[in-house]
């Protein structure tokens, strides 16, 4: 249900974005907004308690953002805060962000080796994976897991491909099991 609502709201945030020519404008708030959220829970909280009325929550918010915010943005939030979906909003922010990267054609790619890589090899990785791909820029987040054994693993969005030795092992493992003698 929560990527539902994350999906909904972030989708009409984007596209109120995008029609009014503003992604770059509408990205910095948000991030604003989530490190001010990040550094306060306790102002988190408070927006989201449920024995505080809607008024109250709206003048809250209003008291800490109007006029640092675009009213766009004010706006959303109220209705955030009048649906009871304040909650949602780290992963609404976390949709918008991908829809971004998206639209931008800038791929986010976690790479998982066995070792840690040398430069030299984070960029063949990060240069091949543009080449075969249609971004125009990649984030790249590499992180090292022994238990691969070898090879890498590397996941764009829900794609995974996975070439460690360990997977190669799993796989000949359930191949094994599967013939009868």
């Amino acid at each position: 249900m929560a990527k539902l609502v994350s999906q909904v709201y972030g989708e009409a945030l984007f596209s109120l974005a995008e029609e009014t020519g503003r992604l770059e404008q509408f990205s910095e708030e948000l991030e604003a907004v989530a490190a001010i959220l990040d550094e306060n829970p306790q102002y988190s909280a408070l927006l989201a308690h449920p024995q505080l009325d809607e008024a109250e929550k709206l003048e809250v918010f209003d008291k800490v953002f109007e006029g640092k915010i675009c009213s766009e943005l004010t706006g959303f939030f109220h209705i955030l805060l009048e649906k009871g979906r304040f909650r949602d909003f780290k992963a609404i922010r976390e949709y918008f962000t991908d829809r971004r990267l998206e639209h931008d054609k800038i791929g986010v790619a976690h790479v998982t080796s066995a070792v840690e890589l040398s430069k030299e090899q984070k960029k063949k990785i990060a240069d091949r994976l543009l080449e075969t791909t249609d971004y125009v820029s990649m984030q790249m987040h590499y992180e090292t897991d022994p238990a691969l054994i070898g090879g890498l693993k590397i996941q764009i969005g829900d794609r995974v491909v996975d070439s460690s030795i360990q997977n190669k092992l799993n796989d000949m493992k359930n191949r094994l099991m599967k013939v009868q003698l």
